[in-house]
């Protein structure tokens, strides 16, 4: 059970994780520090056995640092959830835009998850990562006909968005696969939801799936084309998403079109519920925890399918951001500070909007601890700045800390998923390292880039090599 004393004075440890069994671990969804994030004797904070103060003497920073229990635990308890409450059969899809890459992908796969991907890169770093192409689902609105190609050749299931890609995908299937190609329709349901405008998609002005009033009309071409099979129907209504009753519409609104699907001979299957559980990124997040969430889902579509009495289908959710965004923090240095007298304090850290883009994009927030003074008393509300040739390059505004110098270790939470995915070169800075830990041990998964990474794919054309002689 986790327990947050919000009482506490001192610095970080009212973010610690509380677990009173270690057979049933809380909902890392509903923690801002990773499950394993202790104090040690030196009062410096530790991951999975680690101390961050060396891993960043190690690795430099900034440093995404990957918590392999936290990551598991969230894959099992998706896993576990569905089985125990849902009376049909499940699958648990990983929606790797949170975080793709090769080792994120190796940890899911083996905890026996699909995958859910929306590019022929995603698709390719998972196929490169050992999953099985029947455990692969591909979206995107927009996919290109090469990408297409790519999904049909590997034999992967493709979700459907609009009516280009439906008739670009058709001639494909007959050509290049001699069995037909499993798709499923995504269908805008209509719904709202209480997040950011930018990460809904499930309200009828969104750029994703078709519309409910061309539903028949898909039916009916889709049922005619025999290098086609399209086995199931998909919608996801946004993301951190705190609220379970959207998720039940939802269960209802698409059993409804299920059942119309039959009129037309479609052997659907499968339901895709999407996914969009939040996760606490401050202390007055509330999200329900992934197992009351997968109860609410799997009630709500066995509720639904009763009501229109038809037998259970396959049920797939695809949890992203709640799977890894807690799993995972960011390690800072800070360097500068500059005292605006009755305005503001300002630190600076050696990164920001380049390697977390969230809050000058959604105006996100987060919460952060000194990693190497977690006892120390909190006495400035400071704004941390990033390096960033941006003034709205600020990763966060007032936090309450301790008194900082520069060389301290400044560790913002939460930043699993969508940090790395969205990193950018931004004033040509290189994109950070990432290491997993586990049990004291640290392994590098993604390098940091170097200046000569930057320049790898700048081709300089031969007439500005001496452009004297043009």
């Amino acid at each position: 059970m986790l327990s947050i004393d919000r009482s506490s004075q001192n610095s970080g440890h009212r973010y610690l994780p509380q677990i009173d069994n270690e057979d049933a671990p809380p909902s890392p969804n509903q923690q801002l520090l990773p499950l394993t994030a202790k104090v040690n004797s030196n009062d410096n904070l530790e991951i999975g056995g680690c101390e961050i103060k060396l891993l960043v003497e190690r690795y430099d920073s900034p440093l995404y640092i990957l918590d392999e229990k936290t990551l598991r635990t969230a894959c099992r308890q998706y896993r576990d959830g569905f089985a125990k409450y849902y009376g049909g059969e499940s699958q648990v899809i990983y929606a790797s835009k949170a975080w793709s890459c090769l080792a994120v992908c190796s940890i899911v796969n083996s905890e026996g998850l699909g995958f859910d991907v929306v590019s022929g890169g995603e698709l390719y770093t998972t196929l490169q990562a050992g999953v099985e192409s029947e455990n692969i689902y591909f979206h995107g609105n927009n996919k290109s006909a090469s990408e297409l190609e790519f999904a049909v050749e590997t034999g992967c299931q493709i979700i459907i968005d609009n009516w280009l890609e439906l008739k670009t995908l058709t001639p494909i299937a007959s050509e290049k696969s001699n069995t037909p190609v499993k798709i499923l329709l995504r269908l805008t349901p209509g719904i709202e939801c209480h997040t950011h405008e930018y990460i809904r998609t499930g309200h009828l002005d969104s750029k994703f799936g078709f519309d409910p009033n061309q539903i028949e009309e898909v039916f009916a071409f889709v049922s005619q084309q025999p290098s086609l099979e399209c086995i199931g129907l998909h919608a996801h209504i946004g993301s951190q998403i705190f609220e379970r009753q959207p998720h039940q519409d939802l269960a209802d609104v698409l059993v409804q079109w299920l059942k119309k699907a039959q009129g037309y001979g479609l052997p659907m299957t499968i339901l895709n519920v999407g996914g969009g559980l939040g996760i606490c990124y401050t202390e007055s997040d509330d999200p329900p925890s992934i197992t009351e969430w997968v109860k609410a889902v799997s009630e709500a579509v066995e509720t639904a399918c009763d009501r229109h009495q038809l037998p259970l289908p396959k049920l797939i959710a695809e949890p992203g951001r709640s799977l890894i965004g807690s799993a995972c923090v960011t390690a800072y240095t800070v360097g500068s500070s500059k005292e605006v007298p009755e305005i503001r304090q300002y630190i600076t850290v050696d990164g920001g909007m380049s390697d977390n883009p969230r809050p000058i994009t959604y105006q996100s927030v987060y919460r952060t601890v000194i990693a190497n003074k977690m006892s120390a008393p909190l006495t400035e509300t400071v704004t941390v700045a990033g390096k960033h040739c941006e003034s709205g390059d600020v990763v966060i505004k007032d936090a309450t800390l301790p008194k900082t110098e520069p060389g301290d270790i400044l560790v913002v939470m939460a930043t699993g998923a969508y940090n790395y995915s969205m990193a950018s070169n931004y004033n040509r800075i290189g994109r950070p390292a990432a290491v997993l830990v586990n049990k004291g041990e640290a392994n590098l998964i993604i390098e940091r880039e170097t200046y000569q990474n930057l320049l790898e794919r700048d081709r300089l054309p031969e007439r500005l090599i001496n452009p004297t002689s043009h």
